[in-house]
């Protein structure tokens, strides 16, 4: 079975920086869970794969009213969610036959599972917030197993 690789990042507000580029080298597709801050941002992200972004609470000018507030993506096998905030979710995941959620906002990089549900919050891209780190996250599908590892960015 073939191993699919998705960079997940987030709260990139208007920032992309170099190192993020490097860590999404490679990678097949981009999530990005909102808190765009421009479109450029977008841009630089389609010039390294295909890009799956949604609407964060800061994401108000026109550009932005491309981008819907969710998204449903597939992944292999995998279906997984997409919003900006985790407190947003309408819905019950595992029985909406996803196997994963994937949300942003908080800027607090977490991987957990619930319900046999994954659960990635990649933390923020983008300038630094308080003392959270600054990150992103690889989601990998191998052999039908969803996995995320949380990348720490410099800066």
């Amino acid at each position: 079975m073939a191993e699919h690789l998705v960079g997940v990042i987030s709260d990139t507000h208007g920032l992309i920086r170099p190192e993020a580029i490097r860590e999404l080298a490679g990678v097949e597709l981009i999530v990005h869970a909102g808190d765009v801050g421009a479109p450029e941002v977008l841009e630089r992200l389609r010039a390294i794969a295909p890009v799956v972004a949604v609407r964060g609470n800061n994401d108000r000018d026109a550009w932005a009213a491309s981008l819907s507030d969710t998204e449903v993506v597939q992944v292999g096998p995998a279906c997984l969610y997409v919003l900006h905030d985790l407190n947003e979710l309408d819905l019950d995941p595992a029985a909406a036959g996803f196997h994963a959620v994937i949300a942003g906002h908080s800027h607090r990089p977490r991987v957990e599972e619930r319900s046999g549900v994954l659960f990635l919050n990649p933390g923020s891209a983008g300038p630094r917030r308080f003392s959270l780190p600054i990150a992103l996250a690889r989601l990998s599908l191998r052999d039908g197993k969803l996995d995320a590892r949380i990348i720490e960015l410099a800066g």
